[in-house]
């Protein structure tokens, strides 16, 4: 992996991911019902994009760990701090990074 990621932490990050998608999935799939009611359509649409980017982004991070670029910065390729990820497991940056692209 290349990072200060011990194993403990790196399988607690993962579940936390697993979980989270899991999750996530599952509101997407109660978002997509259709419950009839005209007026709440513009919400449920924005809930639903939102849901998918967290998917997207959770998705992607566990793809990150199945190839070994988990816990790297996209953009230094420098380190991501454990504790960072611990608040955010989807990071793709660090937070010098993060500060500039966003």
């Amino acid at each position: 992996m290349g990072t200060d990621l011990h194993d403990d932490r790196l399988t607690r990050l993962r579940a936390t991911l697993t979980e989270d998608f899991a999750a996530q999935t599952a509101r997407l799939t109660e978002l997509t019902a259709d419950t009839g009611d005209p007026g709440e359509a513009h919400t449920r649409s924005a809930l639903i994009a939102a849901t998918r980017q967290s998917l997207g982004q959770i998705g992607d991070a566990l793809r990150r760990m199945a190839d070994g670029g988990y816990g790297r910065c996209q953009r230094c390729a420098g380190p991501i701090p454990v504790e960072r990820l611990e608040v955010l497991p989807h990071a793709t940056f660090c937070v010098p990074c993060q500060q500039k692209h966003g």
